[in-house]
């Protein structure tokens, strides 16, 4: 429910709508801009454009097409003094309010049948009519309506805008939350990386000094004690991590400066059985990279899975340098010893989490059981490609829709131009090939007939005559013809009226004055004759 003030200010804007459209019809009457009207009619016309323009509202289309049959009602070629400012406010608020265009071009089509049904039976010189029929509907009924469509698809693209950047606005707050927990997942895999490795190596220095020779037993037993506690704080350390972390976070950070190599022999220095191979020029790779760190933790998780799940058993990193990228492989034979207290069985998810961001990257990465032990093997491209999305374009649609209405905006302004210009063409032809010359008017006499003066007088007869100036009433029964003195446009010129009776004799010849002239030289004609 509208509250009180909605409607009363919404009713004052109907009253004030209506007021103005009212001013052409009354002030017409009044200065003589067209033919007097009873009042009753006048009244009646206001009455119907009180009804459309309260109606403009709810119903648009209802309201143009009130406003075009009191037009066509009035003038059959559809433009009046009246209601043209009427045609043309409706019509812009009938594109601005209605959301189809289907019902409107259907008007709009109905209005131009109508008003050629109308000039065919009614009108007085078709051609003219027809030519402004067409454009009072181009330039009053569909251009506005185009603006109105514009205007309302602009409200829409704005609105769309502003719901739009709502939308953006949240996502970004979802975004930075999201970045916010992928950080600290990401602090917790590094973690999980490399603490684990180096609880690993401090497991394999303890074993080593559980089986020195020269250790004494409560040593020996220390050193036990100190193996287990490691691998339990491993295993503890996975799980708690394990809670935090991301399949898709992004790669841990490498300790600073710290190559493949370096890290192989800083486990090959902790009592871990690793051999390093290398071949290929090491140029695929850009040091420091995205793709230098995730080979670096490729390494490191396969080291730490060697270390915890084959103890004692030989590992062998091979890293090939190719022209697109670099492939690692790490391979480890089986355990050589294996209790309860050293080792633990694993989840999986370090090798998952490898294997999603090698893939990210457009690498590849294979890791499972190779003859009586375990293989990774991972292919890092030298430039990965990215992830970052791609941002979408919600707003085209509307985007599109504007396109299309400009494109007929500009579609519909080039075929009025074309009109206008085929009119004027046509107006200009007709209107120089209606001249008859005054010396040949006035050698023109009484009971000579058409066939006699067929070579003296033009192609055509003057459009929309100014019979109501003629100085007399033409003969009873008598066919008149009219003719342009002058082939001047645009200005008002003298006609001729030649009148022939039935059998198509001369009876009349007659000079009408153009507008601002007495008449009282129409005897110049006569001096032709000499």
């Amino acid at each position: 429910m509208e509250e009180p003030s909605t409607r009363s200010v919404r009713a004052l804007s109907v009253f004030l709508l209506w007021a103005t459209l009212s001013l052409p019809p009354v002030s017409a009457d009044t200065f003589g801009l067209n033919e007097p009207r009873p009042v009753g009619e006048l009244l009646c016309a206001l009455a119907v454009l009180a009804v459309a323009v309260a109606s403009a509202r709810p119903h648009p289309l209802t309201a143009f097409g009130l406003i075009a049959a009191l037009s066509l009602i009035t003038e059959p070629a559809l433009f009046s003094v009246s209601y043209a400012p009427s045609l043309c406010v409706l019509a812009l608020l009938l594109g601005l309010r209605a959301p189809r265009v289907l019902p409107a071009t259907l008007l709009f089509l109905a209005v131009v049948c109508a008003g050629t049904v109308k000039i065919a039976l009614l009108g007085t010189d078709p051609a003219p009519e027809v030519v402004v029929l067409m454009s009072t509907l181009l330039f009053l009924c569909l251009f506005p309506w185009l603006g109105g469509r514009h205007w309302r698809q602009s409200r829409e693209l704005a609105a769309a805008g502003w719901t739009r950047a709502a939308r953006l606005e949240g996502e970004q707050r979802n975004a930075e939350e999201r970045a916010r927990l992928r950080e600290r997942a990401r602090i917790a895999q590094d973690m999980h990386d490399s603490l684990g490795h180096e609880l690993s190596l401090i497991a394999l220095r303890a074993g080593a000094l559980q089986v020195a020779p020269d250790l004494p037993a409560h040593h020996r037993t220390a050193a036990a004690d100190l193996r287990s506690a490691a691998a339990d704080a491993t295993e503890r350390l996975h799980r708690i991590i394990g809670v935090l972390r991301e399949d898709d976070e992004p790669s841990p950070l490498t300790p600073a400066g710290e190559t493949i190599e370096q890290l192989v022999a800083r486990a090959a220095d902790s009592g871990l059985p690793v051999r390093w191979e290398a071949a290929g020029p090491p140029t695929a790779v850009p040091p420091g990279g995205v793709a230098e760190r995730l080979l670096h933790r490729v390494v490191r998780e396969a080291l730490t899975n060697a270390a915890r799940h084959a103890p004692g058993a030989s590992v062998t990193v091979a890293a090939t340098e190719e022209d697109d990228g670099t492939t690692v492989t790490v391979t480890n034979g089986p355990a050589v010893h294996r209790s309860s207290d050293t080792t633990t069985e694993g989840s999986g998810s370090g090798l998952l989490g490898l294997r999603a961001a090698v893939t990210a990257t457009g690498g590849t990465f294979r890791a499972g059981p190779h003859q009586d032990g375990f293989r990774v093997r991972a292919h890092i491209p030298a430039h990965p490609a990215s992830t970052a999305p791609r941002p979408t374009a919600s707003s085209a649609p509307f985007v599109r829709a504007r396109r299309r209405v400009a494109v007929t905006i500009g579609v519909v302004a080039c075929a009025g131009l074309a009109l206008i210009g085929g009119a004027f063409a046509w107006y200009a032809y007709t209107e120089t090939h209606s001249v008859l010359q005054p010396t040949a008017y006035a050698q023109l006499r009484l009971g000579d007939t058409a066939r006699q003066m067929a070579s003296a007088l033009p192609d055509h007869t003057a459009r929309d005559a100014p019979a109501e100036r003629a100085p007399s009433p033409p003969p009873p029964g008598a066919d008149c013809r009219y003719y342009r003195a002058s082939g001047e446009l645009f200005v008002s010129v003298d006609h001729f009226r030649l009148c022939f009776d039935s059998e198509g004799r001369l009876v009349a010849k007659d000079v009408i004055p153009g507008v601002g002239f007495s008449g009282e030289g129409l005897e110049e004609y006569e001096e032709f004759a000499g």
